[in-house]
């Protein structure tokens, strides 16, 4: 009794135990805790029940899965030239370990690509919400092709905004970062406006790719779409970018604008 006069005693709460239409309940009979931890294994074959117990654990928590979403899948115009973009991605795994892809690009209708990027990355949750993410990127830019180490997180942040924020090593050590941020605002049950706003980010000058350092670009849009069904929404909307302090100057000095505005019409599924 000595070893318990100093303890701190949890306070006295009522719970559903203490509930008057409860059932009093036993503790249980000597012996219910001894003996084997799988008791069936005397009964029936020990292989055939430890078979059953991995099915049962494959389908309470270890079951593998996957998806494909196709976030952005449209034509583009902005000063009278018409182009395209996608941005896709997709996992497969369980609830805390999972491989996941991406891919997003642009360009010209009948011109050249401008950008293309893919992304295979591995996938580990640590909390309900966000995922750390690691892998490579494969990025073709007609400037030069880069391969970068990749590591991020993504996942739901608070008031349902979908966040996905990365840093990336090229096989040149280069180091830039990129993050995005993207809202559904439900109208009604199958309109929903979608706000989207991306920043990119570099620790240095990159000329040969017109990236400078600090903050290079930011992108802000908005994309109205209806669902047909859940798994397919075409949509139309606008999108704003701006390059910044030496990504401007690179860009005005190849003859580009350093900000333009475009419309965009598309569709978004998934699968």
């Amino acid at each position: 009794m000595s070893g318990l006069a100093g303890m701190t005693m949890p306070p006295d709460v009522p719970t559903s135990a203490d509930s008057p239409g409860r059932l009093p309940q036993a503790p249980p009979p000597p012996g219910a805790l001894d003996g084997p931890p799988h008791v069936a294994d005397q009964i029936f074959k020990a292989e055939d029940m430890a078979a059953a117990r991995r099915v049962l654990l494959a389908e309470n928590g270890d079951i593998r899965v996957g998806a494909v979403m196709i976030d952005q899948l449209e034509a583009t115009s902005v000063d009278g030239e018409e182009g395209y973009a996608w941005d896709a991605q997709g996992w497969y795994g369980g609830d805390i370990h999972r491989f996941w892809w991406k891919s997003e690009g642009e360009g010209e209708f009948g011109g050249k690509l401008e950008e293309a990027e893919l992304q295979a990355l591995y996938s580990r949750a640590f909390t309900p919400y966000f995922d750390f993410q690691t892998g490579l990127r494969q990025t073709y830019r007609p400037e030069g092709d880069r391969t970068d180490l990749v590591v991020g997180v993504q996942g739901l942040a608070p008031y349902w905004f979908e966040v996905d924020a990365a840093a990336f090593l090229s096989n040149k050590g280069e180091l830039t970062a990129r993050a995005e941020a993207e809202y559904d605002q439900r109208i009604t049950q199958r309109l929903i406006l979608q706000p989207r706003a991306e920043v990119s980010l570099s620790a240095e000058d990159i000329p040969d790719l017109g990236i400078g350092s600090g903050l290079s670009t930011l992108q802000v849009g908005a994309r109205l779409r209806y669902e047909i069904r859940r798994e397919f929404a075409p949509y139309v909307g606008v999108e704003w970018t701006r390059s910044f302090g030496d990504t401007r100057d690179f860009a005005e000095a190849r003859g580009r604008s350093a900000e333009d505005t475009r419309v965009v019409v598309g569709v978004r599924a998934w699968f």
